[in-house]
């Protein structure tokens, strides 16, 4: 009885170390399985990494395709800013260009008119302005003083003295339909040797550097051998 324990004992310290063998064996075995999924997900890693590596320095297809898109829409939205920037440059400066062209020329006689405004009288004085009035349909300017020809009833030249003020004469531009004038001052009281003083039916007037001259109606007594004074060409058509 005592042999049959022994060797059961036995028996049963094998089976139990038997056992125990399978269970390690066993264990390593369902152990593997995590190992294998790590090793999955590594060559998949190593798969990126492998991809992004075969074309070194170049972005994946999709990264390049989102930076071309990105790319496309920042270039439409400050290409168009730029264009849209140079597109009112050149219109600015093509208004400038066609406000500005070329610089006004000098009044003709052929693009004025001219009159002789309401005659002041005062202590035997007279005033007037002659009014140069731009009849061309281009800007032109007026600079310095006319000249004056005093005419009578029968067409016969009246001695004139036209005296210039010591007034310093400026450039006055005139736009189509923009008039300047003249101060004119005269007196017909008799001075010196004169008796009597001649009358006037017209004016010949010469504008400013020009030789054509203009004749207006201008009825007036002038005195002191025909001196009229005579201011530059201001703005304007009153005194």
């Amino acid at each position: 009885m005592r042999i049959t324990n022994t060797t059961l004992t036995a028996g049963a310290a094998a089976l139990a170390l038997l056992a125990a063998g399978c269970g390690t064996g066993t264990t390593p075995s369902a152990a593997a399985a995590p190992p294998a999924r790590t090793t999955t997900a590594h060559t998949t890693t190593t798969h990126t990494t492998t991809a992004h590596t075969t074309t070194p320095g170049t972005a994946p297809a999709a990264v390049d395709a989102g930076r071309a898109t990105a790319a496309s829409a920042v270039s439409a939205r400050y290409g168009s800013a730029a264009q849209s920037t140079a597109t009112r440059t050149v219109t600015a400066r093509t208004t400038a260009t066609r406000t500005t062209g070329a610089a006004p020329a000098r009044c003709r006689t052929t693009g004025l008119r001219a009159r002789v405004g309401r005659q002041d009288a005062g202590a035997g004085n007279r005033y007037a302005p002659l009014v140069l009035t731009n009849t061309s349909g281009k800007t032109c300017w007026v600079y310095g003083f006319v000249g004056l020809v005093l005419i009578d009833g029968r067409g016969d030249v009246l001695r004139t003295r036209t005296r210039r003020e010591s007034v310093t004469p400026h450039r006055v531009t005139l736009r189509p339909g923009a008039s300047a004038h003249a101060r004119l001052h005269w007196t017909v009281v008799p001075a010196g040797h004169e008796t009597r003083c001649p009358a006037s039916a017209r004016l010949m007037i010469i504008p400013p550097d020009e030789m054509a001259h203009l004749e207006v109606p201008f009825k007036a007594t002038v005195c002191d051998d025909g001196r009229i004074d005579a201011w530059p060409m201001a703005p304007g058509a009153g005194l």
